[in-house]
């Protein structure tokens, strides 16, 4: 009731990326087929998009110890010279976790190539593909400790794997965003030490807020992201969904922003219901003089940095992330 009607908002591309959409996974939103089925839809949704793009010198998947188990990774080299430091163990190259989104239940290592791909070639820096646990199996807050734990590892021993452990960076998108601001506050608040985390690059993160205009007015099946489909996400994710709101690492707002946040990097979609979570990031960032960068894509919804075979601002987003990157490392 009261939404907006944003089929007929949205711009071209976006429509035509909908239209695309329902042609290869049509159901791919619809939460009452249960996560398993929707862990299918939405790998197959995806395969298509992840077609194409950049090629990476050298690309490989490894593991690496966690507090629940082993973790996999996938490591993306751009550049011969960052393919040559991981051979010779030299811990030369900036790295970026990356952390995908999916409602922390759905998504993995494939679902999220191409972009992964794409943000190593626009940096310069080797990624670092996090295939955390996903809800309802692993519950709150196991996603975050896996990633803050992958960090930490890299931290410890980013030669391994070519990459300065001193100049790391979180990037994700959707509730991947979510867990690279709250692995940022993990390692400050529980392991005492977040200082090797230089920047963040946050899509269309959902960081905390339970209600908004935004999410008064926006959300429908074309996004899968309907009161009803929140609360399925919130219901996997935790044992006591009511209790993220209280929980630090569930609601970031609740954190102390004031200092040892990293600068940040934030891109909301105009039609998304977790716009007001980037916006209010945004304002923190701007009371505090945090160095930030905040976009609004115009014309989009969430999830819409899949997107780069057929949209302009999926495709912006990643390149001025990616030099927002590049400016606060200095390269």
């Amino acid at each position: 009731m009261n939404k907006l009607d944003v089929l007929n908002l949205i711009n071209p591309q976006m429509k035509a990326v909908l239209a695309k959409e329902d042609e290869l996974a049509g159901d791919a939103n619809d939460t009452s087929v249960g996560f398993e089925q929707m862990r299918e839809n939405y790998v197959a949704g995806r395969a298509f998009w992840c077609e194409g793009g950049p090629v990476m010198a050298e690309k490989s998947d490894v593991a690496v110890a966690g507090p629940h188990g082993p973790i996999p990774l996938r490591c993306y080299y751009p550049t011969a010279e960052a393919a040559s430091a991981a051979a010779a163990g030299e811990g030369s190259t900036p790295g970026i976790v990356y952390v995908h989104g999916g409602g922390f239940v759905l998504g993995n290592l494939d679902t999220h190539d191409r972009i992964c791909r794409i943000l190593a070639e626009k940096t310069g820096a080797s990624v670092v593909a996090v295939d955390y646990r996903l809800s309802p199996e692993a519950k709150y807050p196991s996603a975050v400790e896996e990633v803050a734990a992958v960090a930490g590892h890299l931290h410890e021993h980013g030669a391994e794997f070519g990459i300065d452990g001193e100049r790391l960076a979180f990037a994700g998108d959707s509730g991947g965003a979510h867990l690279g601001l709250a692995a940022t506050m993990y390692l400050r608040e529980e392991q005492g030490d977040s200082a090797f985390v230089k920047c963040l690059l946050l899509f269309y993160g959902w960081f905390g807020l339970t209600d908004s205009s935004s999410m008064r007015l926006l959300g429908g099946p074309w996004d899968g992201l309907t009161e009803q489909d929140w609360q399925f996400y919130l219901s996997m994710y935790a044992e006591d969904p009511a209790g993220l709101a209280t929980s630090p690492y569930a609601n970031l707002f609740l954190n102390d922003l004031e200092h040892a946040v990293p600068p940040c990097y934030i891109a909301a979609a105009e039609y998304d219901p977790l716009r007001d979570d980037s916006a209010t990031l945004a304002a923190i960032c701007e009371q505090y003089g945090t160095p930030y960068r905040y976009e609004v894509f115009k014309g989009v919804i969430h999830a819409f940095l899949h997107y780069t075979k057929m949209l302009d601002e999926a495709n912006d987003a990643l390149e001025h992330g990616a030099a927002f990157y590049r400016q606060q490392l200095g390269l």
